[in-house]
């Protein structure tokens, strides 16, 4: 066998202001000891045994202070910008069931252990407690009970920026020399990292510019003014944000600031990993991480599969911005051009390289959960704490959930990274809507005679089937009415009350999946109108002061809008539906238009939602 061996200082390392703890006491079975030294015993196959912490009191010096030289790399990050020859692909292309694992390719059986070690030795010395503090892993009652396990929460969202993101940019920043700190920094983000990189810059006085798209709302902006940020809006998309941000570090000497797929960034998230490892006592069954580029699941995991190979370390998704369960799933980086913006903290095209590598070799799987899945989740963590986190701050309480239910786990220790409470308040209706997943949305048609409401209603009530939210209105012209509804039922009652309601004569569909139906149709109820050869369209477009002008300016068409509906959702993204009269042999000159004004859009197919639109 072959023994390496790796040494860590215990004099130099940083202490959290608010730790009483040694930066290396991580053994869980050592609690009462300084771990300074891991020993990685390889056999001459490759495969990597389990590692074994030796207590120690001597090690080699710190880490160099600024002097030393920088990984800082100008292009360090591809967080939506697709490079050349990667592959395009939808996010529909990889769908599984929440809480299911096995989907990734397998694990390789030789991990890069020498670069594993280069990463403990930087996480163990990295710099983050100069403005970063050691956040509580906090039981959560509920939940733990709930579940049957105990689920702890590690509260990365109570950071003075209220995100971990602090931590990677501050790692990075803190090193680089005098001379290019006297430059100043830039980055582009419209969240989290802006947040960051403004602190991290105020705290090293250097000045901190920021590229945010124009899109970006005004509560993100004034939090990275206040942080002494100079914020520079440009573009409407990350894209054109990051564009400007890389060519103004070319023209002004500016060292930019990647959002994740950096050495000493990942090594900041990694202490995320440090601090889990000392602060609990026993067994961890599964860790849970949000991913956007893949930073944080990086550095937690590249901590905990050399110090605790047992720990299972998931990532977790929202199942429409799944570019690292592609990249896993295919073995290669891909770039996911339809990602939703529900979860907009982890909007992320584009995996990053480093992170594609680290999460290849070492992430056991990624988790993809749902908005309404999400929801639930920042529910729960107000039920249990009277703390609202931000979408992708409440990804891993989602994952936790649905991986415990799924696969019945039971008794155990599973611990989720909370990972920020940067909230768009815009946003919580829609939360709020999405949260109730035991409530679904139905359409009825009734037939319009006498009495036939009630007896509708009364058929519900006798099902022991409460009714929450209730729109009807009478179609002139048609023999029936159309009736949309929300029911607070479990899924067999919900299944025993459409089957019942069907075999009354009363036409019944189950819409609760469908956007257009909770974004649209349960506003628009206002009687059936004779509209012929109308086609409806779903057009996005950014969100930003004026949008809606600007769309309605563009979108001109030759031909008659009979339908037009929007609702602002507080997300980075706004959806119309429209209802346009068009005849089929048009039907391709006017696709031809819609591609030239140039908004993502989509035909509402002949599904139910369009049934149940067609009687409105």
């Amino acid at each position: 066998m072959e023994s390496i061996l790796l040494t860590a200082t215990t004099s130099n390392l940083p202490l959290p202001r608010n730790s009483s703890l040694s930066p290396l006491s991580f053994s869980s079975s050592l609690p009462n000891q300084v771990s300074t030294k891991v020993d990685i015993r390889r056999t001459n196959k490759g495969t990597t045994k389990a590692p074994r912490i030796v207590a120690s009191s001597s090690g080699s010096k710190g880490r160099a202070g600024k002097g030393v030289s920088a990984n800082v790399a100008v292009d360090g990050s591809v967080a939506a910008v697709a490079a050349e020859g990667v592959k395009d692909v939808s996010w529909k292309e990889l769908q599984y069931e929440e809480g299911s694992t096995g989907h990734r390719q397998p694990l390789p059986t030789n991990p890069d252990t020498e670069k594993q070690m280069e990463y403990i030795t930087k996480i163990l010395g990295s710099n983050v407690y100069d403005v970063a503090i050691e956040t509580p892993l906090q039981l959560a009652p509920l939940l733990s009970t709930q579940l049957g396990v105990n689920l702890w929460l590690k509260r990365e969202d109570s950071q003075q920026v209220f995100s971990f993101k602090i931590r990677g940019a501050y790692n990075m920043i803190s090193q680089l020399p005098e001379e290019q700190l006297k430059k100043g920094i830039i980055c582009a983000s419209a969240g989290n990292h802006a947040q960051g990189v403004a602190l991290s810059g105020q705290r090293l006085k250097t000045k901190a510019y920021i590229v945010m798209p124009t899109t970006t709302p005004q509560i993100k902006i004034d939090a990275v003014e206040r942080l002494g940020g100079i914020v520079d809006l440009h573009g409407n998309s990350f894209d054109e944000a990051q564009k400007r941000a890389k060519e103004r570090s070319e023209e002004e000497g500016l060292t930019f600031i990647p959002p994740f797929d950096d050495k000493d960034v990942i090594a900041g998230q990694g202490t995320v990993g440090m601090e889990i490892g000392r602060q609990i006592r026993g067994k961890i069954h599964a860790i849970f991480v949000p991913i956007g580029g893949g930073g944080l699941a990086s550095g937690i995991v590249s901590f905990y599969k050399l110090v605790y190979p047992d720990v299972k370390v998931f990532g977790v998704e929202p199942n429409d911005q799944n570019s690292m369960a592609q990249a896993l799933y295919r073995g290669e980086i891909v770039n996911v051009t339809d990602i939703g913006h529900f979860a907009d903290g982890v909007a992320v095209q584009q995996v990053g390289e480093e992170t594609f590598r680290i999460c290849y070799e070492l992430l056991d799987d990624v988790i993809l959960v749902k908005k309404e899945s999400i929801s639930a989740a920042i529910k729960d963590m107000f039920n249990d704490g009277r703390n609202i986190l931000e979408p992708s701050g409440a990804l891993s309480i989602a994952a936790a959930k649905a991986y415990c239910e799924y696969n019945n786990i039971k008794g155990v220790n599973v611990v989720a990274v909370t990972s920020g409470a940067n909230m768009n308040f815009d946003q919580l209706g829609q939360i709020s809507d999405l949260a109730n997943i035991d409530q679904s949305i139905l359409a009825t048609m009734l037939p319009e005679t006498p009495g036939s409401l009630k007896q509708l209603t009364d058929l519900i009530a006798d099902l022991g089937v409460t009714i929450t939210e209730m729109t009807y209105r009478f179609s002139s012209g048609s023999t029936d009415a159309l009736v949309v509804y929300k029911v607070k039922a479990v899924d067999s009652a919900l299944e025993t009350l459409v089957r019942q309601l069907n075999f009354f004569g009363f036409k019944t569909y189950t819409l609760s999946d469908n956007e257009v139906v909770r974004n649209h149709l349960r506003y628009m109820m206002g009687g059936r109108q004779n509209v012929e050869n109308e086609t409806l369209f779903r057009f996005t477009f950014p969100e930003k002061v004026g949008a809606l002008k600007h769309f309605l300016k563009d979108f001109q068409p030759n031909w008659n809008v009979s339908l037009f509906h929007h609702r602002h959702q507080g997300i980075l993204t706004s959806d119309v539906l429209i209802g346009v009269q068009l005849e089929k042999s048009e039907e391709k000159k006017f696709h031809e238009y819609a591609k030239r004004v140039g908004y993502q859009y989509e035909v509402i197919s002949q599904d139910d939602s369009a049934h149940v639109l067609a009687k409105l």
